[in-house]
């Protein structure tokens, strides 16, 4: 499907559509994002309107009169789409198409728009398709009528018309090749996974709201070369590094896919197996951006999706405040979730010294004492515990090298049972 993509841009001027449910949503600052979304998608918002009323109308998103002040908004703006803020129904993108006579979009359809141009790897392109092919398949009527007639720009890089003449029958068959894909995929995730678990190797996944300095992070910490820029889902595919901590040992960084207020549910379906990264991993790295007025809600909004992904509420969480060079009352934000909170800026590199012994003081608490003989013919094997652990005492004696370490506790069990002259912890 090489032409399931549009490849043709054309900047749109954007009118932001919102209801607000209750005098507890901030749903400004959630429009505030969609034109964060837009801009990094290209587009560019001109202006909002908001409706007050306990639920989206269910045939035009917002009520009769409402549209009215709408059609005013996009004559004075010159606003060539509008987008809601809310993922919509066939029905009323249909209607809302026939009533204000432009390209209309939703949140999910603009998300899927970033994630098309932004996913680099075959596991991530294979997500993105699949993801769209199932908003397609549900939204097949609404998507017929808003976009079979207008090419080009935000919004568009998804099904274009020849796609949307495609039934379901053919959409659903496809999905299924996508998860036959997958699923190999992730058979051989969950081989390396278990390759590390069985080498002993400290892993931690870096997870946070998008754009709260993930990629930053891992540059600074690994010296990885990541795209990070100020924009939000600079990167998509999950990558992992090597991190060799100041006293030698060594551990596994993993960057995950950005954190978002509403994010479809087609994307966390289709990203589950990456996102799964953070539920096995030792430790989870949470990156904030304390710089941003919203950086509570963000928090939120990241463990409603880790909930959501099934991660054991038991799992140590780090809280890294990011970007404290542009926020200097972070020291007041709290997270009750995290055993321990640090304060970094990624950019100048500030706090990292103490980040990095947070992550030694981790690792080494998981770590048990052994002492053992091993025999010469298997000397090979004390590099495995200088990777994996801290080699503390080395004795060469008749029977074989004794050694003292601390190691993970898959290690100790390996190393404790196979030799002779094995000391209790």
């Amino acid at each position: 499907m090489t032409d399931f993509y549009s490849t043709s841009e054309e900047k749109e001027r954007v009118l932001l559509l919102g209801v607000s449910r209750s005098e507890r949503d901030d749903t400004e600052a959630s429009l505030r994002e969609l034109g964060a979304l837009l801009e990094t998608a290209g587009a560019e918002s001109v202006g909002a309107v908001i409706q007050s009323r306990e639920a989206p109308d269910p045939g035009t998103y917002f009520g009769t009169g409402k549209l009215d002040e709408v059609r005013e908004k996009l004559w004075e703006t010159g606003a060539t789409a509008a987008a809601a803020d809310d993922e919509l129904s066939p029905a009323q993108m249909r209607n809302l198409k026939e009533a204000l006579g432009v390209k209309i979009m939703d949140r999910t359809m603009v998300i899927l728009d970033i994630f098309a141009r932004h996913a680099v790897t075959s596991e991530g392109k294979i997500q993105v398709e699949m993801a769209q092919l199932k908003y397609t398949a549900a939204h097949l009527e609404g998507l017929r009528s808003s976009l079979s007639r207008l090419g080009g720009g935000i919004g568009t890089r998804g099904p274009g018309e020849q796609k949307l003449e495609l039934d379901r029958r053919v959409i659903h068959e496809r999905i299924g090749v996508l998860k036959h894909r997958l699923t190999e995929m992730e058979r051989h995730r969950n081989v390396l996974r278990k390759a590390r678990e069985k080498s002993g190797v400290f892993t931690a996944a870096v997870v946070g709201y998008t754009n709260a300095g993930k990629s930053t992070l891992l540059n600074r910490l690994t010296g990885a070369d990541i795209l990070a820029a100020d924009a939000l889902f600079a990167t998509l595919d999950p990558t992992t590094r090597h991190l060799t901590l100041p006293g030698g040992e060594e551990m596994l960084l993993t960057d995950t896919v950005g954190f978002i207020r509403k994010l479809p549910h087609h994307l966390i379906e289709a990203f589950h197996s990456t996102l799964e990264e953070a539920i096995y991993s030792d430790l989870i790295l949470h990156v904030v951006d304390v710089s941003n007025p919203e950086a509570d809600v963000q928090v939120a909004a990241v463990y409603d999706t880790l909930a959501g992904l099934g991660m054991p509420g038991e799992r140590e969480i780090i809280t890294v405040l990011n970007k404290i060079d542009a926020a200097p009352d972070s020291i007041r934000f709290r997270d009750p979730n995290a055993s321990r909170v640090v304060r970094i800026s990624a950019k100048t590199g500030e706090g990292i010294p103490e980040l990095l012994a947070v992550l030694e003081k981790c690792l080494r608490a998981r770590r048990r004492l052994l002492e053992t003989v091993i025999p010469y013919a298997r000397a090979g094997e004390i590099q495995v515990l200088r990777k994996s652990g801290r080699l503390m005492k080395e004795e060469y004696r008749q029977d074989g090298i004794y050694v003292m370490a601390e190691v993970p506790a898959d290690l100790y069990g390996r190393f404790s049972g196979r030799y002779t002259g094995t000391a209790s912890e």
